[in-house]
């Protein structure tokens, strides 16, 4: 079986906000049960077609952890976006947290 890592360090409330149509903001929490070093690193694939991504420009907490990401040169596609959000840390496997999103909804 794959293991999925600690429960309870997936990231939490995840969500996109779009402030024009070439500006995206993502924010997140840590998750609740991850150790002090976690570290989140976040992926996004605008459409099928296109190559994973990692975040350009992430948002920090007081602790250096990443909470959020600032996309720029947005362009808002008909197709689902896919966001993934990986963590990692020195002492334990963290568990991923990853959704499909339409971003014209958002």
């Amino acid at each position: 079986p794959v293991f999925a890592g600690m429960k309870g360090s997936a990231i939490e409330n995840f969500s996109c906000v779009i402030y024009s149509i070439f500006l995206m903001n993502c924010t997140w929490q840590a998750g609740r049960d991850a150790p002090a070093d976690t570290q989140y690193f976040l992926y996004w694939q605008q459409s099928r077609d296109e190559e994973e991504m990692e975040c350009e420009l992430y948002i920090k907490d007081e602790n250096c952890r990443n909470v959020g990401c600032i996309f720029q040169n947005v362009s808002i596609g008909i197709e689902k976006a896919y966001f993934l959000v990986n963590g990692s840390s020195n002492n334990s496997l963290i568990q991923f947290y990853d959704e499909y999103i339409d971003l014209y909804k958002i």
